[in-house]
């Protein structure tokens, strides 16, 4: 998926429309896919060296259902913060509150939802385990209704889960809108996490892993970026190991649930981010 990924990163420098939007000038391209398959090893970017240990905590935080961005913050992870209330890091009902708590209404984020609205991350494993061909086995981050609640409309807005003929269970992730230099490279990655996560509570491995993406922009600001990025060469896939109990349920999973083995990069890339 790296492959694909740079070959976005160049078409959209090389051909996207330039475009001003809310929070910037960006080239921008509509409608674009990247596949992989997981058996071939974890889609972490090594041509730039990613922040694997915020990616983990922040796929914690969604499982978790939790909106309280002083979570993150007090892990020294400060991916939100820019999109959160500077005062009280109440991001809203966000990705964490649909996936655990779906229709239920939103107060703030130190409310205690237990039992309230659809938690359809249970729902899909139940399917998974009790009904492998249902086509209904969908996670949905989108709520028209709450979004000025939120600090900011969800980005990566579905997920679609099937199990394959050998048994292995695959992912198809939709996402509006990419900020592809910053954000795509974190969505990647904790989209093949938690389909491997999702994968490991059922007894499945995981199979392949589909991006879909509507508005894939690169920001004026991050072009420089990106070629300094494309100049690097590529090294060998990581692999990870989920090493958790399958008969503990998935929020209670954390930073050492899961080992990275075998990861190298290159150096990291700096570039500011566009709230």
């Amino acid at each position: 998926m790296e492959t694909q990924y740079l070959q976005l990163l160049r078409s959209i420098i090389n051909t996207g429309s330039p475009k001003v939007t809310r929070n910037g000038d960006v080239l921008s391209k509509f409608g674009t896919q990247l596949h992989c398959d997981l058996a071939d090893g974890f889609p972490l970017l090594t041509t730039k060296k990613m922040f694997w240990r915020g990616i983990v905590e922040e796929l914690s935080w969604f499982l978790r259902g939790s909106t309280n961005v002083q979570e993150l913050r007090e892990k020294k992870v400060h991916i939100w913060d820019g999109n959160s209330n500077d005062r009280d890091y109440d991001a809203g009902p966000v990705y964490g509150f649909q996936w655990r708590h779906f229709g239920a209404e939103y107060t703030d984020c130190h409310a205690d939802y237990t039992g309230q609205g659809v938690d359809q991350v249970t729902h899909i494993i139940r399917l998974i385990n009790t009904n492998p061909t249902s086509r209904r086995m969908v996670l949905s981050a989108w709520c028209p209704s709450q979004q000025e609640q939120m600090c900011l409309p969800p980005c990566h807005v579905m997920y679609q889960f099937y199990v394959e003929d050998d048994g292995r269970l695959s992912c198809m992730m939709t996402q509006r809108s990419a900020d592809v230099f910053l954000g795509l490279p974190f969505n990647i990655a904790s989209t093949a996490l938690l389909t491997s996560l999702l994968a490991h509570q059922t007894g499945r491995t995981p199979g392949h892993l589909w991006i879909n993406i509507g508005d894939a922009h690169i920001y004026q600001e991050h072009v420089a970026a990106c070629q300094q990025q494309l100049a690097r060469d590529a090294f060998p896939l990581s692999t990870i190991s989920i090493q958790r109990p399958t008969d503990d349920n998935l929020w209670s999973f954390d930073v050492n649930d899961v080992v990275l083995m075998n990861y190298e990069s290159q150096r990291s890339i700096k570039a500011p981010m566009k709230a």
